[in-house]
């Protein structure tokens, strides 16, 4: 029990003393190279928050992130096609898919997808 109680005690003085010196030998910045750089999306991290962005920008993601649900819903149609009777599976994947291409259609009417602006 006492071996038990010194190993113990030996490992945590010698992993504190090791984080000790770690902490003092750290190269410690205020001016970090990449908390001064832009983020991915070209904003500066030192100007305001509050600055405006392009809202089309945002319509493009989120039609993006719809796109991509839609294609995750199509992904199990395939895989029930033997569980299925085939009138059955006909029938709901041409009314999904006609509802995508409806959904394409308004985007592309109200001109979403003109990106050349």
């Amino acid at each position: 029990m006492l071996i038990m109680l010194t190993m113990i005690l030996f490992t945590f003085i010698l992993s504190s003393i090791v984080m000790f010196i770690s902490t003092l030998l750290a190269k410690k910045t205020i001016t970090d190279r990449e908390k001064c750089s832009p983020f991915e999306c070209g904003f500066d991290p030192k100007g305001s928050a509050r600055l405006p962005f392009s809202l089309r920008f945002f319509l493009i993601a989120i039609i993006f992130l719809i796109f991509d649900v839609e294609i995750t819903l199509l992904l199990p149609l395939v895989s029930v096609i033997k569980l299925t009777f085939i009138k059955t599976w006909v029938i709901t994947g041409t009314f999904f898919l006609l509802i995508l291409l409806v959904g394409l259609y308004h985007e592309w009417n109200q001109g979403a997808l003109d990106w050349s602006q």
